[in-house]
């Protein structure tokens, strides 16, 4: 705890704690109290460095030595024992304390574990760390943003908070989904509205008249008073539902277009709105089932969080003036100091020197080196560059100061040895990849030109003499590898989390079932004692049957829509992706509230797609926006759940302003869509004059070609058949990792395989190594040396530090976009031009084209 200002904060927790307690055996409030020396355990706390932020804060401090009176030496010595057991392949708990745990428990008696050897410190140290595991967290992250206690009468459903959280949330989905189909796209982010949320309750708390009505019995205020946390998180989980980017089944409007599929039943309200309500309505209904596994169970942290958690209690909450390593400045000052640094500072990467951004310079030594570019390049090649950007906006792609960094690092090295695969098989010309660009997201035909889908099919059905006559789609190597892995993780993640958390998902799927048939919701705190459920626990659960109540009519909405339009798709379809979807999600959803990686199914719902209903482009399609758009919205919903049950947010609440907010979202969206179709001449074609070219829209239609129109079979049983084999491999890979973290639980316990996996889907997708090794360096600094080394620091400022970077980075975009970009002013000049000037600025193959005109298979043997 260096240059920490303890002695104020010591003093000051003294004081106020009440130490004159002599009996050890009183009871108060159902518990007893122990006596102990509180000046020795603030001596203790004082030289543990893993908990330097307990003492960093007054209020923190005081209520540790408060409830470390409740805690009994054998009762401690109990919870360490249980914790050890509970945590023992905890990602997140940390090192240290696990390391502690272990030393205190073999301190004891080894005999009979109820008694301890005559040793106060030892006894304090125990206590200590009982006190935070019963009473706090044992967690760093969720103690730099999660108050211990709990104010039950705080008001939260405020009329001001749904009039704020229903505006913003339509403004950002207006935003977001009108803008979607632009290169490059805009939207606001969470964060920007979040914080827009702030200044609009500060206005209304002013202006609003303080009036008051009765409603069943309740009083509902107008303007009760302050503008208070709990409505500032209770709004920003109506916003995060509301105003997230896009509503992924909008997508659906390319089948009415005349470039792709030219159906123009795809665009009428009636088909778009069932389609909304079914999808995102039953991921809500998924969020509410997976509850038990990543809400209520203590071991999901939810990483990505954090920052949300961050900013409000920022914003929000008052703090200590304590001296932190130095550092005197309040989180609130530098949350809006950093906004308005990175405002400023994200104008020069983005506009003035564009350089900084793409920071190719290894190109810049020999700009016209294929082999160089190939391997060092940020464009066209690998990214292998130590250092590759000074732009905020690609340090923070893989969020480095917001993952845990074992799984920044683990991430990372599966992108860096695929990275080298890559290159090996490459250079090996292994399927021809040689002839195409090493690292590009398109589909290819054999003579190296994009492939044009339009030449071998005719809406969704096959022409076979024409595909015969053109060509067979070909990937790069990189996107070859992306889509291997993705096959693997999906597998993977399924036999890795069925062996990892069996018991888990047992227990879970038996409180499902008692839930359901029970008149009243079976509390958490019944099968989590921990104190974050404890708290929650005095506000009344949602029960699970409202849950079913919604997935049975987005159901229903779904059958309904597959019935009244000519989908061409049949009905059992639906149920069939559901069910898929839902066994994936469990899994996805464990490794994502821990991991903060987010398992995508969007490619294997298409690949299913073409199997279960083949030579079918818009069935496939149809199975890929049903899928992915419900995982998707199901994992949201229950992020902000877990949101919530943090801030303590009453779970009736929650519920009623998720249904609000996104009822209002599928309305807003789908009027942007209709505004974009009606009002932009030649979307999605590359000639748009606003830049409104599809690109996600275009890679959806090719991608649905390919798994539909011409089928998996054709793809990869001829082209690619090593693929079908990467869903074994990642079965295997589960069971492997599975038994080795039993033989050799310390030297693997931070290596997680799916997110390893997850290091080999980077390629493939325009995104490189350039993309996450910025990221991997500053995860590095923040997340393990000052994490563990300024424990008080990072506690008070990390995710300030990031959330206020990121804020302003948003809002500096969105000035560009609109003040700049969308003029078309630019500032032509070296620095601007010199990361493009190369051949790293170009999508050259390492092999041209064969002088018969084209490579791979011969004519007539693709079929």
């Amino acid at each position: 705890m260096d240059e920490i200002n303890e002695k104020k904060v010591l003093e000051t927790a003294v004081y106020e704690v009440e130490l004159d307690v002599t009996s050890s055996d009183i009871a108060i409030d159902n518990e007893l109290i122990y006596d102990i020396d509180c000046e020795k355990v603030l001596e203790h706390l004082a030289q543990s460095k893993d908990l330097a932020d307990i003492v960093a804060s007054s209020d923190i401090l005081k209520f540790v030595l408060e409830k470390i009176q409740y805690v009994s030496a054998s009762e401690a010595l109990q919870i360490l024992i249980e914790a050890e057991q509970y945590h023992a392949d905890d990602y997140n708990f940390p090192i240290d304390t696990m390391a502690k745990v272990k030393k205190l428990i073999a301190m004891a008696d080894p005999k009979e574990k109820e008694l301890i050897p005559d040793n106060e410190s030892h006894e304090i140290e125990m206590r200590i760390e009982a006190t935070l595991m019963k009473y706090y967290s044992p967690y760093p992250e969720v103690r730099a943003v999660v108050n211990p206690t709990d104010d039950p009468s705080a008001y939260v459903e405020t009329p001001r908070a749904y009039i704020i959280g229903l505006f913003w949330s339509a403004v950002g989905s207006y935003i977001c989904e009108l803008f979607q189909p632009r290169q490059p796209s805009i939207s606001l982010p969470a964060t920007v509205l979040q914080m827009l949320v702030y200044p609009s309750g500060m206005f209304l708390a002013r202006v609003l008249p303080n009036w008051s009505w009765k409603v069943r019995g309740h009083t509902i205020a107008l303007n009760p008073g302050p503008w208070s946390y709990k409505e500032q998180t209770f709004t920003t989980i109506m916003v995060n539902t509301g105003g997230r980017f896009s509503n992924l089944i909008n997508h659906v409007f390319i089948i009415s277009l005349p470039v792709f599929f030219d159906q123009s039943w795809g665009l009428q309200f009636g088909f778009m709105l069932l389609m909304n309500l079914s999808t995102e309505f039953f991921g809500f209904g998924m969020a509410g089932i997976l509850r038990r596994w990543v809400v209520w169970n203590p071991k999901a942290v939810w990483p990505t969080i954090m920052p949300t958690l961050a900013i409000n209690k920022a914003l929000m909450l008052p703090e200590d003036k304590t001296a932190i390593n130095g550092w005197n400045i309040s989180r609130y000052r530098l949350l809006f100091l950093c906004m308005a640094v990175s405002f400023v500072y994200f104008f020069l990467p983005n506009f003035l020197f564009k350089a900084l951004s793409t920071f190719n310079w290894m190109t810049w030594i020999a700009p016209q080196n294929k082999n160089l570019a190939i391997v060092t390049g940020s464009k066209l090649g690998m990214g292998f560059n130590p250092i590759t950007t000074f732009d905020w906006n690609v340090i923070n792609y893989s969020s480095p100061l917001v993952k845990p960094f074992f799984s920044t690092l683990n991430l990372y090295s599966g992108a860096l040895g695929s990275g080298v695969l890559i290159l090996i098989m490459y250079y090996k010309n292994y399927k021809y990849t040689g002839y195409l660009p090493i690292n590009s997201p398109n589909t290819f035909a054999n003579d190296g030109a994009i492939y044009n889908v339009s030449r071998v099919s005719s809406g969704s059905v096959l022409n076979r003499d024409a595909y015969e006559a053109y060509s067979p789609p070909y990937l790069s190597m990189g996107n070859l590898i992306r889509q291997g892995s993705a096959f693997a993780q999906y597998t993977l993640s399924f036999v890795f989390v069925l062996l990892t958390d069996w018991k888990l998902l047992v227990d879970t799927l038996k409180g499902i079932y008692s839930g359901i048939f029970r008149k009243r919701t079976k509390s958490q705190v019944s099968e989590y004692s921990d104190p974050m459920n404890r708290m929650i626990s005095v506000y009344q659960e949602v029960p699970d049957w409202w849950y079913f109540v919604i997935l049975i009519l987005c159901f229903l909405m779904g059958i309904i829509a597959f019935e009244v339009y000519p989908v061409n798709v049949p009905v059992w379809i639906i149920p069939t992706i559901l069910a898929i979807s839902m066994a994936m999600l469990v899994p996805g959803a464990i490794v994502y509230s821990v991991s903060g990686y987010q398992l995508v199914l969007n490619d294997f719902m298409a690949l299913l797609g073409g199997y279960l209903i083949p030579g079918n482009g818009i069935g496939t399609l149809m199975c890929r926006f049903y899928g992915w758009n419900m995982d998707v919205q199901a994992e949201t919903f229950v992020s902000d759940l877990k949101l919530g049950h943090y801030a303590k947010i009453p779970p009736r609440a929650v519920f009623r302003g998720q249904m609000v907010a996104t009822s209002l979202h599928v309305f807003v969206t789908l009027g942007s869509i209709k505004t974009i179709v009606a009002t932009m001449p030649g979307l999605c074609t590359s000639t748009q004059a606003s830049k409104f070219t599809c690109p996600t829209e275009n890679g959806m239609f090719t991608s649905a070609t390919m798994f539909g129109t011409i089928g998996p079979d054709r793809v990869f049983n001829t082209l690619y058949p090593g693929l079908v084999y990467c869903f074994l491999v990642g079965a295997l890979v589960a069971v492997l990792t599975w038994y080795g973290r039993r033989r050799f639980p310390n030297i693997l316990r931070y290596v997680h395989p799916l997110v390893i996996m997850a290091g080999f889907s980077v390629w493939g997708q325009s995104y490189n190594l350039s993309y996450y090794t910025p990221g991997l360096i500053a995860a590095f600094f923040f997340m393990f040396i000052i994490k563990r080394r300024y424990i008080a620091w990072w506690t008070k400022y990390n995710y300030v530090l990031t959330s206020g970077l990121t804020a302003g980075t948003a809002f500096s975009a969105i000035v560009i976009f609109g003040a700049i970009n969308y003029t078309q002013t630019t500032v032509n000049w070296w620095g601007n031009n010199v990361s493009s000037a190369g051949i790293d600025g170009t999508q050259t193959a390492l092999y041209k084209v064969p002088a018969d005109g084209y490579f791979g298979l011969r004519k007539g043997e693709f079929e």
